[in-house]
């Protein structure tokens, strides 16, 4: 990949988010409805976010994964993100994650988001299967990824330790053929 890929949808832009971000991402990343899902605590400063920011290039850098930032078109500012980890080419998956800034929820921007994400996975990374892990008290999350196509096949107990504690999450998949739009 030369340059970072910028996916346009109706009302969004999803491109590479920069450490000038960092404050527009400490908004929704120390909320902690937002993060509770995520096997995070909430972040404290905007020099935290710097870390995550980090991670995003690092991923990029070792070929596992692609982050975008979120931003409304008629705004610019970062409100969330979405974008592959655990890329396995070899095995032609990648597992989806996503998460958005409170203020945004129900309005339909992570779906707008998520689906545009999931075509680029599987027409320019050539992907088959795309995964999301989600806990069980992850409504929202489940029912965005069902939207979208997702089957859910299982539970992985204790499959994560984040915070502390032991996670089990759904896995949920989306095979190529699964969609009609491609």
């Amino acid at each position: 990949m030369d340059r970072f890929p910028i996916i346009e949808t109706e009302r969004l832009i999803l491109k590479e988010v920069s450490f000038e971000d960092a404050n527009d991402m400490f908004k929704y990343l120390s909320d902690k409805d937002v993060v509770k899902h995520m096997g995070l605590e909430p972040y404290e400063s905007p020099d935290d976010v710097l870390g995550e920011i980090r991670w995003y290039k690092s991923i990029l850098e070792e070929g596992t994964g692609i982050r975008w930032g979120i931003t409304q078109k008629n705004s610019g500012a970062v409100i969330g993100s979405c974008g592959f980890l655990n890329m396995r080419p070899r095995h032609y998956r990648a597992e989806v994650g996503f998460e958005l800034s409170k203020s945004y929820w129900g309005q339909g921007i992570a779906g707008e988001a998520l689906k545009a994400v999931i075509k680029f996975g599987f027409q320019y990374f050539e992907l088959e299967r795309i995964e999301a892990l989600i806990e069980p008290a992850n409504l929202s999350s489940q029912r965005l990824v069902e939207k979208q196509g997702f089957k859910r096949e299982g539970l992985l107990r204790h499959y994560e330790y984040t915070c502390g504690k032991f996670d089990d999450l759904y896995m949920y998949s989306i095979i190529k053929g699964d969609l009609k739009l491609i």
